[in-house]
């Protein structure tokens, strides 16, 4: 008989782990996926030297969703089509340096086509030329050819200049290397993006115009309209800027002078 309850339990005992096990299982099935789209612009979103991507953007992004009980993944997009890429759902955000205080090449602000987070950095479009090269005034750049991203906030900057060659490329690195190469005279990216390249390593050749430098922009998040995760990411960057998160995470990708830990004045 003792045996026979030793075994009744011990059945009992492994059906309650199956089931338990099981509740972990869904649990964790059903944790949601957030898919960040993203573009390579060190510091934001690059690879280390071992292909990890990392970056002030890429590790923000990271603590922001997963403080909120998402998992998080990363999907590098064609700049150009990152509208068809969000409201397709093929990712659910847009966290790149993405400048929300701008229109795009339509003349329709992008304010209008996705709802932005609160602006968390300080960015400008800059001029990148050859060492030596001299522009001292937009009248300069006439006839000369300018690339840029396609997309970008640099390639609505430079359209409104006349006289230019246009020249899309499809990253802003791609644009330095145009430059380089002699294909193109100026390049437009954004300033985070040539103090993390211009005048090093294989881009030492070149150089930062200051003159001709954007108004200042500011860097959101961006989303679907009407999406719920705009009002939790907001409240999330408003926890790690008390905390002191945002300004160690700043000051570890050299974008401290820049990086806004102080949202009080965007809360509505």
């Amino acid at each position: 008989m003792k045996k026979i309850i030793a075994l009744i339990m011990a059945i009992a005992l492994t059906a309650l782990c199956f089931v338990g096990c099981n509740k972990k299982n869904d649990a964790e099935e059903k944790q949601e996926t957030i898919v960040v789209g993203y573009t390579i612009v060190e510091p934001l979103n690059y690879k280390d030297a071992d292909g990890n991507l990392v970056g002030f953007d890429t590790e923000l992004a990271q603590i922001v969703f997963g403080n909120l009980g998402y998992k998080v993944t990363f999907q590098e997009i064609d700049w150009s089509a990152k509208y068809t890429e969000l409201n397709s759902y093929a990712i659910d955000c847009i966290w790149n340096g993405f400048t929300a205080n701008t229109s795009d090449d339509d003349g329709v602000a992008r304010a209008d086509k996705v709802d932005f987070s609160y602006n968390y950095m300080e960015n400008r479009q800059v001029l990148v030329v050859k060492k030596g090269t001299t522009i001292e005034s937009a009248a300069d750049l006439n006839g000369l050819t300018v690339a840029a991203e396609k997309g970008s906030a640099g390639d609505t900057y430079i359209n409104a200049f006349e006289g230019i060659v246009f020249k899309g490329v499809t990253k802003q690195t791609d644009s330095l290397l145009e430059v380089k190469a002699g294909s193109a005279d100026v390049a437009v990216v954004d300033a985070q993006l040539a103090k993390a390249y211009v005048g090093k390593g294989d881009y030492s050749d070149l150089e930062t115009l200051s003159v001709l430098s954007s108004d200042v922009e500011y860097y959101a998040i961006g989303f679907r309209k009407d999406s719920d995760l705009t009002e939790k990411v907001n409240a999330e960057l408003v926890k790690l800027a008390k905390d002191g998160t945002i300004a160690k995470l700043a000051e570890k990708y050299g974008v401290a002078s820049t990086t806004i830990t102080d949202f009080s004045d965007q809360i509505k």
